[in-house]
């Protein structure tokens, strides 16, 4: 192909003009400046805790575990010894993938300053080996209905109020557990342990300012000092190994090949309590891989997560009415394009312009063609339910973003702003003491633990934005384990 004329010219001699900047081609967006908006809303949406933000978060932690230890002991349904997930994040950040279109909207800043989602095991099959085979005759693809009959007679006795019961032709009856059953009754459990910790508050006690039950899983704000944090609490159920609906997909090439082991991608899964469009929603529960996306999210490059932060920011917003697309979409479209795009490229830190723009083609590509694969099951298509018109309309929404992507950066970089300003405001007029532990009064000599305040903070700083898990013995609150990854603390 022959030379541009520019280029022979400037061989003879002429001063050649300098390189123009890089541009979208799309929108006609300087690329430098699309970064440098991404860094500015990185800034601004990522929080750095001091030793009173730590122990805050320390108080509110403690306060649910030990609540979540008193509901245990109400009727002995919980295990005795459980293993919660701790998520960072709520339900409505896409987290886990559970229908948004019935929960109440909160915003940060105005309802909570931080939010997490802790995974709570109603019953767990710890004991059995992969593949598991689970109930889906009676479901849409990535649900399942779970039957009692894999447990003793003892489980079945305590949980048969929590599920629907099919009688069959040979007289048999078979439960099967409800995940809105099982809602209700958590709902229940926790409203009636709160009720009995307010009768006796305790010096340096959270404010227990909003429980909500939304849908199936239930909210609780909490007031710690100058702090509110929301805990999305999601009874599920907890399984070790791997489903044999998902087997395929160990089979393939993935981006995390070589950086984690295989045996930590597939060490658990979960049933979490939402149902498919045209699904039974006293019957149906949802497969969840929370805990491998805890660990690809270790093989994720940071200027791939900054990117995707700035796009969920953006399509919350935008994308909210009516509910068709969560941010659970966007993070299967992410986990996709990591096993699509070469590692090298997808590791470029000056890069997150070009994957901001990618992650909105991508959403847009996916909402015209109605298609969405989940990323551990492929041949479920997570937008086949939606109507023509919804996705179109979306799409174009998107088509605007595409557009003008620097102005719907600014925006996200005002409202997260706004809400941190919020924030500062509330902090500005609450109290500024330190704030005790939740099990000490002003007459016990039970004083907060200094150290584990100490640990926690040194753990949150070391791990921002990672997600923790937590083994807690309800019958010891007083000794709770950390593990970030795959490190205990």
């Amino acid at each position: 192909m022959a030379a541009p004329l520019a280029s022979k010219a400037g061989s003879a001699g002429t001063t050649s003009k300098p390189p123009f900047p890089e541009l979208d081609f799309r929108s006609g967006a300087r690329v430098e400046e699309l970064n440098k908006l991404i860094q500015e809303f990185t800034k601004h949406d990522q929080r750095e805790y001091d030793d009173q933000r730590a122990l805050e978060i320390h108080t509110a932690k403690d306060f649910i575990f030990s609540m979540l230890g008193m509901v245990q002991k109400l009727d002995q349904k919980l295990p005795v010894a459980n293993e919660y997930l701790l998520l960072s994040g709520g339900v409505r950040e896409g987290v886990v993938d559970i229908d948004l279109d019935e929960l109440n909207v909160y915003a940060r800043g105005t309802d909570y300053d931080m939010d997490f989602t802790l995974l709570v095991p109603a019953l767990k099959l710890h004991d059995r080996n992969q593949p598991v085979t689970l109930d889906m005759r009676h479901s849409a693809l990535c649900h399942s209905w779970l039957s009692l009959r894999l447990f003793d007679e003892g489980t079945i006795s305590k949980w048969k109020d929590c599920c629907t019961i099919v009688d069959h032709i040979n007289g048999a009856t078979n439960y099967f557990f409800s995940p809105t059953k099982v809602a209700d009754w958590f709902y229940d459990s926790i409203s009636i342990v709160l009720s009995e910790i307010q009768k006796k508050p305790q010096r340096g006690m959270p404010r227990v300012e909003k429980v909500e039950k939304n849908g199936t899983i239930i909210s609780i704000i909490l007031g710690v000092g100058s702090s509110r944090m929301l805990y999305d609490i999601v009874p599920v159920v907890s399984f070790k190994g791997w489903p044999a609906v998902a087997q395929s997909w160990l089979m393939e090439n993935h981006f995390w090949d070589g950086k984690i082991t295989e045996e930590e991608v597939i060490s658990g899964f979960y049933l979490v309590p939402a149902c498919s469009y045209k699904g039974k929603k006293d019957n149906e529960w949802r497969l969840s891989f929370a805990r491998s996306e805890v660990q690809l999210k270790k093989c994720i490059s940071s200027s791939l997560m900054q990117a995707y932060q700035a796009c969920k920011a953006i399509i919350i917003k935008l994308l909210s009415r009516p509910k068709a697309i969560s941010p659970y979409h966007l993070r299967s479209m992410m986990l996709w394009a990591c096993d699509r795009l070469p590692a090298n490229y997808l590791a470029q830190e000056d890069y997150a312009a070009h994957f901001l723009l990618g992650l909105i083609d991508d959403l847009q590509h996916c909402l015209v063609n109605k298609m969405c694969p989940n990323y551990f099951i492929p041949q479920c298509n997570m937008l086949e339910h939606l109507s023509e018109e919804t996705v179109m309309l979306h799409a174009r929404k998107l088509s605007s973003v595409r557009s003008d992507p620097a102005e719907h950066l600014r925006t996200a970089i005002e409202h997260v702003k706004a809400a941190n300003r919020l924030t500062l405001e509330l902090q500005r007029r609450g109290s500024t003491t330190s704030i005790p532990s939740p099990q000490s009064d002003g007459g016990d000599t039970n004083q907060p633990d200094d150290r584990l305040a100490k640990k926690l903070q040194q753990l949150v700083t070391e791990n921002p934005g990672k997600s923790i898990s937590v083994f807690i013995n309800p019958d010891d609150v007083t000794r709770p384990h950390f593990r970030i990854d795959d490190k205990f603390f």
